[in-house]
């Protein structure tokens, strides 16, 4: 996809943030495409025959090219959902398993689109494009594969911490997903990238906490209810931006968005001073109990 580049010689300014404050600390990274993307676009085009082919039949025959096309373009939207979830659940290291296996579903709709698509109104029996839908269905699986059907969890730390993590990390990201959107309205690509740079450095207090879920107690006001006030400032932002273009009010956005950093910044190094200390506690602790176990350490 394109993207937009700015900076101290471009048409719109320094790379700064808007309201003069320094760069963010945690840069965004770049979103990984989901696989197999380009052949779901392919898959798009599969249908667009059956539209032609639909208004040279009878009303039967073209009840079923239009039912099969429309079946097509559901199977591969569904499979895109599918893909994105499956992308988003590689991203992380501490992830629930998607709610619904889109790409299983995706691929039964191919199946069934598949079957529509060959049956003949005027007789020739069903076995046939039941056989045409199963091949088909079984090959979209082949080329796409399965949903993630298991939880992605970390040794060592019990379930029903882990599910708590998962379902604030999850809670975060939807809040995180509304400030794009809704900052996409306002139209301005500076204060944009200031909201991408907040948003890679609550991505990383949540990779933190994925990795200790023992931080979340410590992190939990920051990734609900920190970030649930951060969305709902940029909708609003963002709507009045969008109608007046007020400089005033972009200003002062931008400078909640830099004392929001700071904030989150600030909360992440404290969790990984204090997985540090824990781990040098333990160290500490380990050498001692060897040291009485007669075992020395140069």
């Amino acid at each position: 996809m394109a993207q937009k580049f700015g900076g101290r010689y471009s048409p719109d300014g320094a790379p700064s943030s808007a309201a003069g404050s320094p760069p963010p600390r945690h840069a965004a990274p770049p979103r990984r495409r989901a696989f197999g993307s380009a052949r779901v676009n392919l898959l798009y085009l599969a249908p667009v025959p059956l539209l032609f082919t639909a208004f040279g039949q009878d009303a039967v025959g073209m009840a079923l090219d239009l039912a099969a096309a429309a079946t097509l373009a559901a199977g591969a939207f569904t499979l895109a959902e599918g893909l994105r979830a499956e992308a988003a659940f590689e991203e992380r290291k501490l992830a629930r398993r998607p709610a619904l296996p889109r790409k299983i579903i995706a691929a039964g709709l191919a199946g069934l689109g598949v079957c529509l698509a060959c049956l003949n109104p005027a007789g020739g029996g069903i076995v046939q494009p039941l056989l045409y839908g199963v091949i088909a269905m079984a090959l979209h699986l082949a080329a796409f594969g399965l949903d993630p059907l298991r939880n992605k969890n970390i040794d060592g730390v019990d379930h029903f911490q882990q599910d708590r993590v998962a379902r604030v990390i999850d809670e975060a990201e939807e809040q995180l997903a509304r400030m794009a959107s809704a900052i996409a309205r306002a139209g301005d690509r500076k204060i944009e990238r200031r909201v991408e740079g907040f948003q890679a450095t609550a991505r990383h207090m949540c990779r933190t906490v994925e990795e200790d879920p023992r931080d979340l107690a410590a992190a939990r006001k920051f990734l609900v209810v920190y970030l649930k006030g951060a969305a709902d400032a940029t909708v609003k932002f963002a709507d009045l931006y969008a109608r007046n273009r007020d400089e005033g009010a972009r200003d002062g956005y931008a400078a909640l968005l830099d004392d929001l950093e700071r904030n989150f910044s600030a909360k992440t190094e404290t969790l990984m001073l204090a997985d540090r200390s824990a781990l040098d506690v333990e160290i500490e602790v380990l050498r001692d109990r060897l040291q009485r176990e007669g075992v020395r350490m140069d």
